[in-house]
């Protein structure tokens, strides 16, 4: 996904109110758009002045100047944080996938039809279906293969190895999602749970159990029944935020 304009740098001051940043560049002071309602945690520092990338979209009627894209950690690598990039990107990486023959993801290509934004009740929408043909979503009894996806900047140490983990808050939210994708399973369905990784310097997958336990056990429980988990390291650059063909290895506690 390319941004409309290369990403300006500057320096992150704070984040307050959660969707409220603070930035310098070139000797002025912007508040922008935070696109993230997680913690942050190892992200952004408290009290630390952080390289960051953002935008700026020009309308000087709104409070918000722009929206922040990722910021640099103390160990030099650029951490992506806008939760609406990984729909996009894996929707650009299904369409790649169905024509290049699957590529690094092979069982994407078992398919000849993709939905986004796909509604399995009057409460629940995931991020997407695949099925052979559209009237097959008319169908509940034809197999399908759900997906969700789940954006993921934690990074911790555990036995000396860099852990990517999801989440970085308790998230009712994926609670109730592994539970719906759990009961599409016993149903004859496939569920898939993406994890897209914005930052390079981590080495396998892990959930945060410290953070939230109930995640931990029901995501457990998941695999055990057949969940599918995927989690792919994302890149950012100030031109574009894409999908790398590498996929971490999952460790399940």
């Amino acid at each position: 996904m390319k941004f409309k304009d290369e990403l300006l740098e500057g320096v992150l001051l704070q984040r307050y109110k959660r969707f409220f940043a603070d930035v310098e560049y070139q000797g002025q002071l912007y508040t922008i758009h935070v696109p993230n309602t997680g913690s942050l945690k190892g992200v952004i520092e408290k009290g630390q002045r952080q390289p960051c990338w953002f935008s700026l979209h020009g309308d000087e009627s709104k409070k918000l100047k722009g929206t922040l894209e990722a910021v640099q950690v103390p160990s030099g690598v650029w951490v992506g944080l806008n939760t609406s990039s990984p729909n996009k990107i894996v929707q650009e990486s299904i369409q790649s996938a169905r024509l290049k023959g699957g590529g690094h993801l092979p069982h994407w290509s078992d398919y000849q039809f993709y939905k986004s934004e796909y509604k399995i009740s009057k409460e629940t929408r995931l991020d997407g279906v695949f099925c052979m043909q559209e009237t097959d979503l008319q169908d509940e009894n034809i197999p399908k293969h759900f997906i969700e996806i789940k954006n993921t900047t934690l990074l911790e140490k555990v036995d000396g190895k860099n852990m990517a983990m999801f989440p970085d808050a308790v998230t009712e939210r994926g609670q109730k999602h592994l539970k719906e994708l759990m009961a599409l399973i016993e149903k004859g369905h496939k569920a898939e749970l993406i994890f897209t990784i914005q930052r390079s310097d981590v080495e396998a997958f892990t959930t945060a159990d410290h953070i939230d336990p109930v995640y931990g056990r029901l995501f457990r429980e998941a695999i055990q029944k057949g969940l599918i988990v995927t989690p792919l390291i994302v890149e950012i650059t100030r031109r574009e935020v894409r999908l790398t063909d590498k996929v971490l290895p999952v460790v399940v506690g």
